[in-house]
């Protein structure tokens, strides 16, 4: 907690730096508000599970920054829908190369969102488990097969 009360105190200083943390009571609809008015989204964690604030990121077409650890590197296509960093002056050095160019940071945010709708949204799960399902029975899927109505005989 030391380290943080430094921190904001140093943040306070300087009317261009914005310290954002749930100690201030920040929520879901400030941290949306936030990601959608982004340049980029830093998601610099030392150990991280999946870090659903990468997909969150991405789908609102934002490029990520965020630390090669855990489930981050699932989700960032280093290069391509951001980055993927171990040091904090490689993040420093990333966030800046976005921020001076607005057309790598839009192609980046476009294949991020593509990403996350082919990846990870719902629908994509369904289609997977679809594709799982139908292999298992040994029957291909078409795009025009009806749904399956279960519960119903005749």
């Amino acid at each position: 907690m030391e380290y943080y009360q430094r921190t904001k105190d140093y943040a306070d200083s300087d009317p261009s730096i914005h310290l954002l943390s749930n100690l201030d009571g920040i929520g879901n609809v400030e941290v949306n508000a936030f990601q959608s008015v982004a340049t980029v989204v830093l998601q610099k964690s030392l150990r991280e599970g999946f870090g659903l604030t990468v997909s969150e990121g991405l789908w609102k077409h934002k490029p990520v920054i965020g630390g090669n650890v855990g489930g981050i590197p699932l989700q960032i296509e280093n290069g391509k829908s951001g980055f993927l960093v171990s040091t904090i002056e490689e993040c420093v050095d990333r966030a800046l190369t976005l921020i001076h160019n607005p057309s790598l940071a839009f192609q980046m945010g476009a294949h991020g969102k593509e990403e996350v709708r082919q990846k990870f949204l719902t629908t994509a799960n369904l289609r997977n488990y679809l594709r799982l399902f139908s292999d298992l029975a040994g029957r291909e899927l078409r795009p025009d097969d009806q749904p399956i109505l279960l519960g119903r005989t005749g």
